[in-house]
């Protein structure tokens, strides 16, 4: 069995990966990078238009990331690091369309404005909170507020047909919100890579060991779908897997992935494709999660552009298995089972029986059951209308706590070796989203001595002007990054010079 000998390996061949092959290529074109993927395609898995949620996660109208504290106040730390993120990656989107490595932006991404829904007294009262909270910061200056049914109307025509004009509804808008296909993104940046003479991608093939050697590199075994065997030396691997990286992270026994574990959560979507009903909705409106349902399931009926074609998505609707990829085994979470890692996840397990009973219900339910659900933001929906498909697996963190036990995290987690020669990347939501500022941080970490160089230093101002900036405190650095991102990516056509009318509609 020969072995390779790379700079790079890249595992898995998703948004994460690909985000950080092509940094490290502008970064350093001479870099040599090998990708391993486990399927026969690119972008196969979460990272795909269909099984992904994560479709440009702005924080514009996620509720769930501005909580309602006990004092009554809203937290919106969640939410200012979530849109500050995002800037971060349309500015290296942006970047690579201006230089031709990325197509013309409708090929990956669309304007879809962003919209926050709730109905009764207690929803609309924490939404005026949020958007008093939100609004009058310059990211969310642009927010808009009403309570009026006939500006409802005007925002969401479809979710307003027929409803009880007594009935006490609010909603917010942001205009230039978008709908990300992560998919075609992920597959046109691997495109770009393979235009380099020293990248090369390694489809239908499994990592089946990591050793540590001597001289601080990695060498990677991998089995092809038809048993024969190779192996890679690289001075630097990345486990961007998706839900397979925990399995991976075990794999290499870093010190620092000891005690990880994962919680796997399926999801769901209704889908509706008829043209007579999906051109009178353009655009995704989040409402409220019901009570014990986890984060990453707060209701939402989303246009998507997939390939050109337009589409109306309602969910996710949540369920469990063992399985921490949809192509992967009933037995991944099992597998995944250590000493080190037992007792976080029994801890997890006692304390989570909220959260256990809802994905239970979730699994539970009919197809009418799940229409039903919908009918609340769209009352007029058919069953026959809207057909289910299956998302994408996501695998949450288990790790220890400061007592030892273990806690339950959806978020992501970047994992990195001492030396800088392993990072992993763990968990979910708001996941593709924020793949630029991510693998940053990968670069940061693994890569400190090259990323001290001038020459690295003006590279990354270059691709995004605001690095070593925080956009949440300079406001005219933001604004002027804003309009260029939107105008380049064609996401909005109008003046941001001025915010919209702040007057709360009655």
């Amino acid at each position: 069995m020969t072995t390779k000998s790379v700079d790079v390996l890249l595992i898995g061949a998703g948004a994460m990966s690909t985000t950080l092959g092509v940094l490290l290529k502008q970064l350093d074109p001479s870099l040599t990078i090998s990708m391993v993927e486990r399927l026969d395609h690119v972008a196969k898995e979460s990272t795909d238009g269909m099984n992904n949620a994560g479709t440009g996660h702005a924080a514009y109208c996620e509720l769930n990331y501005t909580p309602e504290m006990p004092d009554g106040t809203i937290n919106t730390a969640k939410a200012f690091a979530i849109n500050s993120a995002f800037e971060v990656s349309l500015q290296f989107w942006s970047y690579l369309v201006e230089q031709g490595s990325l197509p013309e932006p409708s090929n990956f991404i669309n304007p879809v404005p962003h919209q926050s829904f709730v109905w009764g007294d207690k929803n609309v009262e924490f939404l005026r909170k949020r958007y008093a909270a939100l609004s009058q910061h310059p990211q969310f200056e642009h927010m808009e507020y009403t309570e009026d049914h006939a500006v409802l109307r005007e925002w969401m025509p479809l979710i307003m047909v027929d409803r009880d004009p007594s009935e006490k509804l609010a909603a917010t808008r942001i205009k230039f919100g978008s709908d990300v296909n992560f998919g075609a993104l992920a597959r046109n940046m691997v495109n770009y890579l393979q235009k380099h003479d020293n990248f090369e991608l390694l489809l239908s093939r499994t990592v089946t060991d990591l050793d540590k050697q001597k001289d601080g590199s990695w060498k990677v075994t991998l089995k092809h779908s038809d048993g024969a065997k190779e192996s890679y030396n690289a001075k630097f691997v990345f486990l961007g897997a998706g839900g397979g990286a925990l399995p991976l992270l075990q794999l290499s026994e870093i010190e620092e992935g000891e005690g990880y574990g994962g919680f796997p959560v399926s999801g769901q979507w209704l889908v509706c494709k008829k043209p007579e009903i999906v051109s009178q909705h353009l655009a995704k409106v989040y409402g409220a999660a019901p009570i014990g349902a986890p984060p990453m399931s707060v209701p939402h009926l989303d246009t998507r552009i997939i390939d050109g074609k337009q589409a109306l998505l309602f969910g996710p609707f949540a369920g469990f298995t063992t399985k921490f990829l949809k192509e992967g085994s009933m037995l991944d979470m099992p597998k995944s089972i250590t000493l080190g890692n037992l007792k976080p996840m029994l801890s997890v397990g006692m304390n989570n029986m909220d959260l256990t009973r809802y994905l239970i219900s979730e699994v539970m339910q009919s197809h009418g059951d799940r229409v039903d659900a919908l009918r609340k933001f769209y009352p007029q929906a058919k069953d026959e209308d809207w057909e289910l498909s299956y998302a994408g697996q996501r695998v949450q963190i288990i790790k220890k706590d400061a007592n030892g036990k273990g806690k339950l995290e959806f978020g992501t987690e970047v994992i990195s070796s001492a030396d800088g020669s392993l990072a992993a990347l763990l968990g979910a939501s708001p996941g593709a989203s924020t793949a630029v500022p991510t693998m940053i941080n990968v670069i940061e970490r693994c890569f400190k001595d090259k990323l001290a160089s001038e020459a690295w230093q003006q590279k990354l101002l270059e691709m995004i002007p605001s690095y070593g900036h925080d956009l949440s405190k300079e406001t005219e650095l933001m604004r002027s990054i804003r309009r260029r991102t939107l105008t380049t990516l064609q996401l909005f056509e109008g003046d941001l010079s001025e915010a919209p009318d702040r007057a709360v509609a009655s």
